[in-house]
């Protein structure tokens, strides 16, 4: 059932998209947040609800809330027996799509979260980073502070060292296999908190990944294998619920309860010792030039490097970019993600800090040697326009 709330206005440019179920407590910060956007054009902003299997009053408080928005609103409901997270964002991210195409327009898709809290200039910053050549845009999330103080402090302290060692080696990728696209600085959150995308982005992919679990990291993924611009935007935050029970099996609060339950419990995967991470990276960084250059079929010593058998390779070979790097990575023994765990983190962050200076020092011994190469090669007289030399 689809409930919308009667405006005047053009149809909006950008549309917010959130799955909820049983939100009854956080709902209203959460809408609020959305109600209090600035430095947008006016009626330029919708928003899409999709309630699903709420049994504790959500929707009886969605329906107060929703005549009190300045901007339009679109509630869905829906009771199905199957569902999961992956499921509800994308029949939320749909939903926006469809409103979208309704009145033509390609449009940008936001999603969140009902238990999240967006700050005022969420929805400018995504488009900052649309207008200026990104198809989709990965913010970062921080927990509520209130709530999180009252988690074990081994918690918090054990993800200070994971977000130190986490922006080093995301450092050391920018920097050794760099993305124009998605510059340092930036970071490797994908989470469905802070998602933003163009409707034709979304649409090229085939939408949100319809999985129970890891559906913001699956999309994410899936426009980078595309070929599609994701830029990891650091002014773009948001604040999540650190709460230790959660709306959906895998998310969240799952992991801040099972990491209470098991403090030694592994880091993320990309989390690999700082020396593996380099490797990983240089080979990146290689492939993708064999790629460019059209030569991974002609000769295959990257495979047996890695241990792809020649008829793999091959097909790998012929797949875009994105797609072949992801299908060489899943497909190779040697690049199996080997996550490290929380006691690795000091001395894997001391090594890092160690590496990443080395890599700056190189680069900018690098770029000073490229300069005065350029300086020392003559110029070319340019003619004058009035016939003269200049």
């Amino acid at each position: 059932m689809t409930r919308t709330t009667p405006h005047n206005a053009s149809a909006p440019s950008a549309i917010i998209a959130i799955p909820v179920r049983n939100e009854v407590e956080r709902i209203e910060a959460c809408l609020r947040a959305i109600d209090a956007q600035v430095g947008l054009a006016r009626d330029s902003l919708g928003l899409v609800l999709f309630l699903n299997n709420c049994t504790d009053g959500t929707d009886a408080l969605v329906a107060r809330l929703v005549p009190t928005l300045s901007i339009p609103v679109r509630v869905e409901t829906e009771d199905f027996s199957g569902a999961h997270a992956g499921w509800a964002r994308r029949k939320a991210m749909d939903a926006a799509a469809d409103w979208l195409g309704d009145a033509g327009n390609v449009g940008m898709i936001l999603s969140t979260d009902a238990d999240s809290r967006v700050p005022p200039n969420w929805v400018v910053r995504n488009r900052a980073a649309i207008e200026a050549g990104a198809d989709a845009v990965a913010g970062r999330v921080e927990l509520d502070a209130a709530e999180a103080a009252l988690l074990p402090p081994s918690l918090p302290a054990r993800g200070r060292l994971e977000d130190i060692y986490d922006a080093l080696i995301t450092e050391a990728e920018a920097r050794i296999d760099p993305d124009p696209h998605d510059p340092w600085p930036c970071h490797r959150t994908a989470i469905g908190a802070t998602l933003a995308v163009t409707r034709k982005a979304y649409l090229a992919v085939g939408g949100m990944p319809e999985i129970p679990l890891g559906e913001d990291g699956a999309f994410i993924a899936r426009l980078i294998e595309h070929g599609l611009r994701v830029r990891h935007a650091t002014d773009v935050c948001v604040t999540i619920s650190a709460r230790l029970t959660g709306r959906a099996p895998g998310g969240v609060a799952d992991t801040i309860r099972s990491r209470c339950e098991e403090p030694d419990a592994l880091c993320d995967a990309r989390m690999e010792t700082f020396p593996r991470v380099v490797r990983r990276y240089l080979w990146r960084r290689r492939f993708r030039r064999l790629h460019g250059r059209g030569s991974l079929r002609a000769n295959q010593a990257w495979a047996r490097a890695i241990g792809i058998a020649p008829a793999e390779a091959g097909r790998i070979a012929a797949l875009p970019l994105g797609q072949a790097i992801a299908e060489a990575e899943r497909a190779s023994p040697r690049l199996v993600y080997r996550p490290i765990g929380p006691r690795q983190l000091p001395g894997q962050i001391r090594l890092a800090r160690v590496g990443v200076a080395a890599i700056r020092l190189v680069q900018r011994v690098a770029g000073f040697a490229r300069s005065a190469a350029d300086a020392a090669t003559p110029r070319r007289p340019v003619a004058d326009p009035r016939g003269g030399g200049i």
